[in-house]
């Protein structure tokens, strides 16, 4: 196969044929783009629900919403709340197809999000982290969570990006302030040596770019454009950000996995800033040409970074042509 048409139409046709009713639905849904009550859609969400990834994670969840420890969710990794309610997210999971799911986004709400808005490694707010809220905002609203208090958690996240209203870590006495970890605006966190983080970047626009734009306050309008300011300063494509200690960024921005936790790739990075109306922006020409030069002949791309063994399901083999990855890669097609 030549032609860049006739690659993707091969790779449409193996996701369409996939054995996983995930995959299947997902390419429905997001390729194809059926409406959402096409009924061919419909059975494929059904089905997808009754077997394969999800229902498996679904299986090992507590009566009560949580997966393998009762609590905040961060840990064990990565098969407690937090990463189950992201790899659910991530599979195209949706409440409405299962109560279940509604009773796991009520749970994570009840014990890892602060009166203040902050999701926590263990629902205080100093556990605060900007790849967590941005992840767990993003994961329960593409859940179908409606839940009033992420209102609450977009507003942090927006606030604390852009520093409206936030105190410094060292002013105790304030309603709102930076802690230990989330220690300043612009991203900035303690795990990168204070420095601007890339990678919480990605995840919180994720977060601020899924509420549809009506219903995005000024503030959030703000934070965004601070956002999209900060990641493409640089040429995106060498993703020369701030790091810890001043050396190359880290490897794993090239290698694109699934499913998609703390760590960040540049498919995501795409998938961010297209969803916010960048997607046919000149800067981010160089990442979608890497993007495309990752296609093998077939049509498919490997999955380059990946969780086997840690998580409730294994999603496919390193180095090896990938359903889900490959369907993530179409979707940031440029047609």
């Amino acid at each position: 196969m030549n032609s860049k048409d006739e690659r993707d139409r091969a790779a449409l046709d193996w996701l369409l044929e996939s054995a996983d009713p995930g995959v299947r639905y997902l390419a429905r849904r997001d390729l194809l783009r059926l409406p959402p009550d096409d009924p061919q859609l419909l059975a494929a969400r059904r089905e997808a629900h009754q077997s394969g990834p999800i229902a498996a994670i679904l299986d090992r969840m507590a009566p009560e919403g949580y997966w393998a420890r009762a609590g905040a969710g961060y840990n064990p990794k990565y098969r407690s709340a937090v990463w189950s309610l992201l790899t659910l997210a991530q599979l195209g999971a949706r409440l409405e197809e299962d109560e279940r799911i509604a009773r796991a986004c009520a749970y994570l709400l009840d014990h890892a999000l602060s009166r203040a808005g902050q999701f926590s490694q263990a629902g205080a707010p100093s556990g605060t982290i900007d790849c967590l809220q941005g992840n767990l905002i993003w994961a329960l609203l593409e859940l179908g969570c409606t839940d009033a208090r992420l209102e609450l958690a977009l507003d942090w996240a927006a606030r604390s990006l852009t520093g409206e209203g936030v105190a410094p870590k060292g002013d105790l006495q304030a309603e709102l302030r930076y802690y230990a970890a989330k220690c300043g605006p612009n991203f900035a966190c303690l795990y990168n040596g204070e420095k601007a983080c890339a990678w919480g970047a990605v995840k919180i626009l994720l977060a601020l770019g899924k509420p549809p734009r009506e219903q995005r306050t000024p503030l959030m309008a703000r934070a965004i454009q601070q956002g999209v300011d900060f990641l493409l300063g640089v040429d995106p494509a060498l993703a020369a950000y701030p790091t810890r200690t001043g050396d190359r960024p880290s490897r794993n921005w090239w290698k694109f996995g699934f499913p998609v936790f703390y760590i960040t790739d540049l498919l995501q990075l795409f998938e961010a800033l297209a969803a916010l109306g960048y997607r046919d922006d000149p800067r981010l020409d160089p990442v979608y040409r890497i993007i495309q030069q990752k296609q093998d002949a077939d049509g498919r791309w490997a999955l380059e970074y990946e969780y086997s063994g840690k998580t409730w399901v294994d999603f496919g083999e390193k180095n090896q042509p990938n359903p889900w990855v490959t369907l993530r890669a179409l979707r940031a097609g440029r047609n």
